[in-house]
Parts: C-alpha cells; structure tokens; sequence
C-alpha cells in the first residue's frame, strides 16, 4: 500500500540531526511538508508559526525535554487535540506510561522502521 500524506503538516522534534534529518526525508517522500526542531524552545516559536498537523517529539532532550514540550503543548487549548507522538530509544513502560500522563498519543521506539513512522501518521491524520 503507498502512502500518500500529501499537504500533511509534520513536526519533528529532536536533538539528533540524523533523526531529524531521516524522519525528514521519509516523510517529504511521502508529500508531508516538514517542519524539524532541535528542543522544546525551539519547537514551541515554531508550532504557533507553522501550526503542524501531527508532531513527533523526542523525550531525551536537553533544556525542555519531550514530557515537558508535549504537557505544554497538550495544556494549550489551541494545540491540545494536536497528536503528539513520542520518540524514545528506550522501550520502557514507565516511559510509556509517563507519555500517556503527559497527554501523548502514541510512543515510538528508535530507531523506527519507515512502516512504523508511516502507521503512527496513518493513525492520526
């Protein structure tokens, strides 16, 4: 099945330019307008710019990391039916679950397969 998320607005949030840049590529491939930023500062000036469709949001960042970007943006009213899906190099369940309190949708392990990067937009567009 080909994916088509043509005119789909995407932000890509982390600290790792091989993450960002990988995530990028995948998804502007696909027809995703991409929007990448490299922590949570970074990323709030940018969400209120470009106003994304679905973010993904590293949660090992340094200054504001992904519970805390994903609370804040979760505590906006304009922003807060936004889906947020974490990226974790970690497969843990408190992770997990620390997500969820935070209010993100989905969590995702690094490295993510194309497949998986796709299923989790696929979920939310």
């Amino acid at each position: 099945m080909e994916n088509n998320f043509e005119g789909l607005k995407v932000m890509v949030i982390d600290d790792s330019k091989t993450i960002r840049r990988t995530a990028e590529t995948l998804l502007q491939k696909v027809g995703c307008e991409v929007v990448t930023a490299i922590d949570g500062f970074d990323a709030l000036a940018k969400i209120v710019d470009n106003n994304p469709d679905i973010i993904f949001v590293d949660i090992m960042m340094p200054r504001l990391d992904g519970y805390q970007t994903c609370a804040l943006i979760k505590n906006n009213p304009d922003y807060a039916e936004k889906p947020v899906i974490m990226l974790s190099s970690k497969d843990g369940l408190f992770d997990k679950a620390r997500g969820r309190i935070v209010g993100s949708d989905e969590y995702l392990t690094k490295p993510f397969s194309k497949n998986e990067l796709f299923d989790a937009i696929e979920q939310y567009r």
